[in-house]
């Protein structure tokens, strides 16, 4: 056999040929996943079909043959009749089939038509598509009346007789034009969709779904936008999809539009109201206008993107769970802080009360655009009043005043002069100026934002001001999905260094140390300026920084580079303000190309034109890493990218890569390395990380390192942290201050009682069920509503009432959290005439193990603190179960709040994806969006999904029949009297073990598609969260 890739089954003649493979040559086999295998085995089948019936000459034979295989798997109504024949259209009978015009290419197979000879073109294609169509979905960049008058006839006679016409399209360029919407929507009477949003035009997209009630859907996409050449003799290349030959792109091609469709960001168009702002919009889009500077409102409704809206909601969930009142922001510049404070401010003033507001930042120039910001999202544009350079307020209600302002004028003002406080750019806040402010007034509610919590002197604003929390924070890899920074080129470079004898204190290398590593090191700048020059075009015109260990090390790259003939200068918290200024002001003019700096712009300065930045030194904070990369990545209008060099050595094994990579990517540390290995496969549009071998190498090495000494780096992490803050350290502080996960702690035949044990540190006494308990805290960790964990932590304190002296409500939770720690009931007696006696007895038990329920309640104070999701209570007869709406549960515990589990039946021995609920009346569906274990399965990835944060799709067990009993349940569940129930989790296993389920709450039927398995659309009673949502959306536009 050739080497090489392949995705073969191994049958049993394969297997025996691979036993004869060369001693050198090996092969790399992996089991079928179970949700792909339907799609691996009959693909295998129908081949092997196929090659049998096209050797067999005689017809009735290949019929018998067919007939015999359906029979063997149970088709009862499949086989095929006599003669062998195809049902080609069912008419009406004045209909001759003559007149019902179908497409050149069959119904059932797939094509690609490139408008070359003997290709029939996609115009003519389109036309003969539209005649047997219910509905046609287009999605297309832009629409030209050129394109559509070739279309004119069958769109009007697909509208006549009822046909639906759905329409998404750009302001992109400007290419569209107004007549072609208008005539859409007047004369065809099409449903158009506009996105008009220039600075994150995504949709470039060209295609056609033409849906059928007989289930023969059929779809183009490819390079055809709707104009005369696209449609006739352009060279275009545009593929035909098929329901039959290519289902599983239909389905995603369906579930891709639904998501776009109810996505607030296009925008329906209505000729008579909307045509003066599509033509602003086409306008400024071609270059034609530019947007006004005007202080005069637009009169449109500010809408939060999908990382605001991700952030108002958790501001909501500080206050109202947490009751913090003082929180902080981050996000990167260029992200909208702004518009999140004002649409947050808005949120405040629902009741129609609007508080009295305090807005600070450093310069008028940020206060003007900060209030034109808050006029349009209130809609008020006498909102607010300016103080500072010559600017005062009058009424003093609303007031958006410069830092300066409070150094002459604090006096005027009372403590309690604001409800509402916000303070931009915050990690100026431990400057003498800001600490005035802040300790002087007590608003109700304190709002800070930074793109840079952490500051280059060492000062944690959050540690400092916000008692380590941090209440929200936009990651770098939503600002880059939604286009509202550069995307980056990340190139990882071996540069022969070895750190290794280095010496490491407080959490990082030595500072003099490292410098002196670097600095004079020439063999290791030729290699830096060998690489860049490999990977910048011309680096006489980019514009970079370089950040260096220290003054000595700046300087001396400043002078190598130069001597190269690349002008550098070297910068750092020591030059003057003049020297600063003037240093920047020769890197936007170009006068230098780079500038090196110690401790110097990783915070508080805004450059967006630099296009390059050099990583020079190992940075052990993932959040100094990103605050240095974010240099480069505000969008300019002459970049398109952003190149990063990180010049990677060999670290000590204390050095964590980890930590950068997930920063960067997004990834869990199980997944990081997968995506290492595999070039990192699944990064936002536009940006790429590479590794050449070397460095790909020493961070792999690093990671599984880490990995491997991992419980003996924790204890003396441990051991360390214990020795500053006392024997007492408790779990919570210690994944905090080590940045570690809770799944490194509850590791099995480990956790933190064990931990604590190994590092010399006392802990309670343990029982004789000691392992058994703590072998399941996984299992609790996920309990993020604040009743369901406070019932937990009284049923686990010292002195806690027996089963039979609870309430109702917590003996519910009594039973939730014996099956979280005893699914199989354990080995106490399970009596169905006594059931109390189950619980009593756990309970009972609980009480003998000190060092097991205290490692418990540490581990669900930790779940508690970090809720994320505002809980929502149960409506009617279901809101006894104490099951709360966005809320997370393990499946043994959602069986065990509906009586599914007791003494007659275990919670583990439910597995299935759906379950009826006798008592409670009600059908729960256990959702799994990623069904395959592998990242990436297109056959399985558009089963079940949400369409929008109200609509969710959701296909049935592959038998479910609209005819029987279940079907006709879920379709009719509210004239029955049911209920319909959705948990979901995006992967069947986490970092802790089985994946909890998201509760999405009570759901109603919309309309569904299909059988064995039935497609339906359910309504969700409760918007899904937008981090929910995101997760299980197919796409967000």
């Amino acid at each position: 056999m050739h080497e090489g890739l392949y995705e073969t089954l191994v049958t049993q003649a394969l297997a025996q040929q691979l036993t004869t493979l060369p001693p050198k040559r090996r092969t790399l086999e992996q089991h079928l996943d179970s949700a792909d295998a339907p799609e691996v085995l009959s693909r295998y089948l129908a081949g092997e079909l196929q090659r049998t019936l096209s050797a067999t000459k005689d017809p009735e034979r290949r019929l018998a043959l067919v007939n015999r295989l359906l029979a063997q798997i149970e088709a009862v109504d499949a086989p095929v009749a006599t003669p062998a024949r195809q049902l080609y259209a069912v008419h009406e009978a004045q209909a001759p089939t003559s007149i019902i015009d179908r497409p050149r290419t069959p119904l059932s197979d797939a094509a690609l038509l490139t408008n070359a000879k003997g290709d029939p073109n996609l115009g003519a294609e389109l036309r003969s598509e539209f005649g047997s169509a219910e509905q046609v979905d287009l999605l297309c960049a832009f629409v030209r009346w050129t394109g559509l008058r070739l279309l004119e006839e069958p769109l009007r006679a697909f509208t006549e007789r009822g046909g639906q016409l759905r329409v998404i399209t750009t302001t992109y360029v400007g290419a569209t034009e107004r007549r072609a919407l208008d005539w859409l929507v007047d004369e065809i009477g099409a449903h158009v969709k506009v996105q008009y949003e220039l600075n994150r035009t995504r949709l470039h997209a060209k295609s056609w779904l033409f849906r059928r009630a007989t289930g023969f859907d059929t779809a183009y996409v490819g390079s055809s936008n709707l104009s005369t050449a696209a449609l006739l003799d352009g060279v275009e290349w545009n593929v035909r999809l098929s329901a039959v030959a290519t289902p599983s792109l239909l389905h995603k091609f369906d579930a891709t539009f639904e998501t776009y469709w109810n996505d607030a960001s296009y925008v329906d168009y209505h000729p008579a109201q909307d045509s003066e702002r599509l033509d602003a919009a086409l306008a400024e889009a071609s270059g034609r206008t530019t947007r006004g500077t005007a202080l005069n409102l637009s009169g449109l409704q500010v809408r939060p993107y999908p990382h605001q809206q991700q952030i108002l909601e958790q501001l909501e969930v500080e206050r109202t769970v947490h009751d913090r009142h003082r929180n902080l922001v981050v996000a990167a510049t260029g992200t909208g802080k702004t518009v999140v404070a004002a649409l947050d401010y808005k949120n405040l003033t629902a009741d129609g009360h609007r508080p009295r507001l305090l807005f600070i930042a450093h310069r008028i120039e940020i206060l003007q655009q900060a209030l034109r910001t808050y006029r349009e999202v209130l809609g008020d544009g006498s909102f607010g009043e300016l103080w500072g350079q010559g600017y005062r307020p009058e009424h003093w209600q609303h007031v958006f005043a410069t830092i300066q302002s409070f150094t002459r004028s604090t006096a005027e003002l009372a403590p309690e002069s604001f409800e509402v406080v916000v303070v931009d750019e915050f990690h100026h806040a431990h400057s003498a100026t800001y600490r005035r402010l802040l300790s002087y007034f007590t608003p109700c509610e304190l709002l800070g934002l930074t793109a840079t919590p952490e500051r280059t002197d060492g000062i944690d604003v959050a540690e400092e001001f916000f008692d380590g929390q941090t209440a929200a924070e936009i990651r770098l890899w939503d600002a880059l999905e939604a286009e509202l920074l550069s995307p980056f080129h990340y190139f990882g470079i071996a540069d022969n260094v070895d750190l290794s004898s280095v010496s490491w204190r407080r959490g990082g290398y030595d500072h003099t140390e490292l410098e002196n590593v670097y600095t004079g090191n020439d063999a290791r700048t030729l290699i830096i300026l060998k690489e860049l020059k490999d990977k910048i075009t011309d680096p006489s015109t980019m514009r970079a920084l370089g950040f260096c260990v220290g003054v000595r090390h700046a300087q001396y790259m400043a002078e190598k580079f130069t001597a190269a003939g690349i002008p550098a200068r070297a910068v750092s918290g020591e030059s003057s303000n003049e020297d600063r200024g003037q240093a920047l002001s020769d890197l936007r003019k170009r006068r230098v190309n780079i500038l090196f700096t110690a401790d110097l712009y990783n915070e508080g300065i805004d450059l967006p034109e630099v296009d390059t930045v050099l990583f020079l030194r190992p940075t052990e904070s993932a959040t100094i890493f990103l605050q240095q990369l974010g240099r480069g990545l505000r969008s300019s209008p002459d970049k398109a990218v952003l190149t990063a060099l990180d010049f990677v050595g060999h670290q000590r094994k204390e050095f964590r890569f980890d930590r950068r990579f997930r920063a960067l990517t997004g990834a869990t540390r199980r997944g990081l390395r997968d995506q290492i290995e595999h070039g990192f496969p699944f990064l936002p549009s536009g940006c790429q990380i590479v590794l050449d071998r070397q460095s790909r190498q020493t961070i792999l090495g690093n990671i599984k390192s880490q990995t491997q000494h991992r419980w003996r780096t924790l204890v003396s992490e441990l051991k360390a942290l214990a020795a500053m803050r006392g024997a007492d350290v408790s779990l919570a502080t210690f994944l905090h201050e080590g940045d570690i996960e809770l799944a490194d702690v509850l590791k099995p035949g480990k956790g933190w009682t064990q931990l604590r044990r190994d590092a010399g540190l006392p802990v309670p006494a343990r029982g004789p069920r000691h392992e058994e308990v703590v072998r399941r805290a996984a299992a609790i960790a996920h309990v993020d509503d604040p009743e369901r964990a406070d019932a937990y932590l009284r049923l686990l304190s010292d002195g806690a009432p027996s089963y039979t002296d609870l309430s109702e409500r917590d003996r519910r939770y009594a039973r939730m959290l014996f099956f979280s720690i005893w699914p199989d009931r354990g080995d106490f007696p399970a009596d169905p005439a006594a059931p109390d006696d189950l619980y009593t007895d756990g309970l009972e038990a609980f009480h003998a193990e000190p060092a097991a329920k205290a490692e418990l309640s540490e581990i669900i104070g930790i779940g508690r603190a970090g809720i994320r999701h505002l809980p929502g209570e149960l409506a009617g007869p279901l809101a006894v179960l104490g099951l709360k709406t966005h809320a997370r549960y393990s499946r043994d515990e959602i069986v065990a709040a509906l009586d599914h589990a007791g003494p007659e039946r275990r919670a583990d021995s439910f597995r299935e994806g759906v379950l009826f609920s006798e008592p409670w009346q009600a059908d729960v569906f256990f959702v799994t969006l990623r069904k395959s274990e592998r990242d990436y399965s297109p056959t399985t990835m558009y089963n079940d999904y949400a369409i929008s944060p109200e609509l969710f799709h959701w296909e049935s067990q592959s038998r479910t029949s609209i005819a029987s009993p279940t079907g006709q349940r879920y379709l009719h569940h509210r004239e029955r009297g049911t209920h319909v129930l959705l948990f979901t989790r995006e992967h069947k296993q986490d970092t802790l073990g089985a994946a909890p389920y998201l509760f999405l709450g009570p759901a109603d039927y919309v309309n569904h598609t299909g059988e064995r398995p039935i497609a339906i659309t359910w309504r969700l009673h409760r918007q899904l969260p937008t981090d929910a949502f995101r997760t299980a959306a197919v796409a967000t536009a």
